[in-house]
């Protein structure tokens, strides 16, 4: 795929040695509007290389409790589609790293998808996850984000099968998503996860072998990603920053004790 920036791409490339990329979600608009620039600015200065940023729904069907909460909060905060790509063009006027919109289709039907991706790609954003836009579904939104040269990133867990892996490695742009663990997202005890994951982990890198792959659902700490992440390009994390935030806010550090657990979750205790 041709595209405006080769931000994603470039990400990758980029990466040295057994250095795993760190990719970070958050919800814009949580836990207030003003705060989702200076998360992601901050984020990035502490080891993050791509951002997600969450398009709150209220019909979440892939989040678990945390997530959950964090968009009603942010709908309850007055978050609009507008109002994420505001915070895209921000973000841009000071940094370049990846931002990823990762949302529900619906509002973005009723965005319309031509001026979502139009948009979208006019603020600075770089790709889409759409979790409930399927391969078999997925030209409603695929369509019009190659056209305005925007990734489309699939999601891969352990019940799928290999020929979807397959297919998954062929349509993805800028990486596969590989959900660690069949449910919703959230927080669990890494070696809970990392027993169930070792062989899905085997299964992907022989069926995905064009396109970078990233893991995600039920990472909670530096040591968590580093062994759930082994055998792959890096790493998700979701619940367990919103946890961190949730745990802080409003309290006067809050900004900075987020940070830290950014910086550990990349680097570790140093």
């Amino acid at each position: 795929m041709s595209k405006n920036t080769l931000r994603i791409e470039a990400t990758f490339q980029k990466r040295e040695n057994d250095n795993k990329i760190m990719s970070l979600f958050i919800t814009a608009g949580y836990p207030n509007l003003d705060s989702t620039v200076d998360l992601i600015l901050g984020f990035e200065k502490n080891g993050a290389d791509i951002i997600e940023l969450g398009m709150p729904f209220s019909d979440p069907l892939a989040d678990g409790p945390t997530i959950q909460k964090a968009s009603t909060r942010a709908i309850e905060n007055g978050i609009t589609m507008n109002k994420i790509f505001d915070i895209v063009q921000q973000v841009r006027k000071s940094s370049q790293i990846p931002i990823i919109l990762m949302g529900y289709i619906n509002p973005v039907l009723r965005y319309g998808v031509a001026e979502f991706c139009k948009k979208a790609s006019e603020s600075g954003v770089d790709g889409l996850i759409i979790p409930d836009a399927p391969l078999e579904e997925s030209s409603i939104i695929s369509d019009e984000a190659e056209k305005n040269k925007l990734d489309v990133i699939y999601l891969i867990a352990p019940n799928s099968t290999d020929e979807r892996m397959r297919r998954v490695d062929e349509m993805s742009s800028g990486f596969v998503y590989c959900v660690s663990v069949t449910g919703v997202t959230g927080a669990r005890q890494g070696d809970e996860v990392a027993k169930s994951v070792s062989r899905f982990i085997d299964r992907v890198n022989i069926n995905v072998t064009k396109t970078p792959k990233l893991v995600g659902f039920g990472i909670k700490d530096y040591n968590d990603a580093q062994i759930i992440s082994k055998d792959l390009d890096g790493f998700i994390v979701g619940s367990a920053l919103i946890n961190t935030i949730e745990q802080n806010y409003p309290n006067e550090e809050w900004q900075e004790n987020v940070f830290q657990f950014v910086k550990e979750l990349k680097f570790g205790n140093i």
